[in-house]
């Protein structure tokens, strides 16, 4: 397990954090992460994650089960306030479980954050509830529909996207799928995109390991991933969003800052990261946020 991690064992010991009471609330901060032009908005080039609010760990199921219990409703909304400070004002929603009743009790008390929200099925409900800044069909939808040879199903959505007046966009953990797309002349406006490739087929897996099969193939990151994915966003003039730049939680603490560097070094001015945070061991909003802003303002 990543150091990065461990300490959620810790989690029944009393010595966790929480979102805003024990690492207090901060005033606006001196560190402001640099924002792009967005769907006609201000974005900052880091956006909030949703995964870790909802147990979405892609690691194990004993690292999903402490994000659970860690984020309740109050804590996703702690946490979703503590990005302001640090000009982190855009939010990767699920349209998934309670995750749209959790954002309404945001925005209820309060909260402002531009959306943009991955999408499962049907766009309708969530653009009703929230008429989100933009909306993308979820990745792992998109993939399935590929792997199967019925893109024509991901089309529909994003037209159906498009007639209620979001901006849209595909996600992918499949650089072939950006490159499909682009080559179609789809009518989308951006792209969100995995670097590491986690929906290989069977056969496509035993290719890449030798014949060899994982005992959890969608859990699989390649090293060499990345670089594929990166590539792929450079080459579209959209704006795209990489996703999983810290291969859900197997980076060492002293190896995040070099895949923030990577990411942002391979991707465009007018590009995001969708990041997920769980400050249940350190302050993980401040630290990403600070490493951004070094980041980008050393290369301007």
């Amino acid at each position: 397990m990543s150091d990065t991690r461990r300490s959620f064992l810790k989690a029944g010991t009393g010595t966790l954090l929480t979102a805003g009471a024990a690492m207090g609330s901060d005033p606006i901060s001196p560190v402001q992460v640099p924002k792009m032009k967005f769907a006609g908005a201000e974005v900052s080039r880091l956006v909030m994650g949703t995964n870790p609010f909802y147990g979405y760990s892609h690691y194990s199921q004993n690292l999903d089960w402490a994000m659970r219990e860690w984020y309740t409703p109050d804590r996703i909304c702690d946490t979703l306030r503590r990005c302001a400070p640090y000009g982190i004002n855009a939010f990767n929603l699920v349209g998934l479980g309670r995750a749209p009743q959790d954002f309404q009790k945001f925005l209820d008390e309060g909260g402002k954050m531009h959306l943009i929200a991955q999408i499962l099925e049907d766009p309708t409900p969530i653009w009703k509830q929230f008429k989100p800044l933009a909306m993308y069909h979820q990745g792992e939808q998109v993939d399935k529909a590929w792997n199967a040879g019925k893109m024509e199903i991901v089309k529909d959505w994003c037209k159906k996207a498009r007639d209620l007046g979001t901006f849209v966009g595909v996600g992918t953990h499949r650089p072939d799928v950006i490159a499909y797309v682009e080559d179609k002349g789809w009518d989308v406006d951006f792209y969100a995109g995995c670097v590491y490739d986690r929906t290989r087929t069977t056969e496509q897996w035993k290719q890449a390991l030798n014949g060899q099969i994982q005992e959890r193939p969608e859990e699989t990151y390649l090293q060499g991933d990345p670089a594929r994915m990166y590539k792929v966003m450079r080459q579209t003039k959209k704006p795209c969003f990489a996703f999983k730049i810290l291969a859900a939680s197997r980076l060492r603490d002293k190896d995040v800052e070099q895949a923030f560097r990577t990411a942002f070094e391979n991707i465009k001015p007018i590009d995001g990261v969708f990041v997920g945070m769980w400050p249940c061991r350190k302050d993980e909003i401040r630290e990403n946020a600070e490493l951004v802003t070094k980041i980008l303002t050393q290369r301007t």
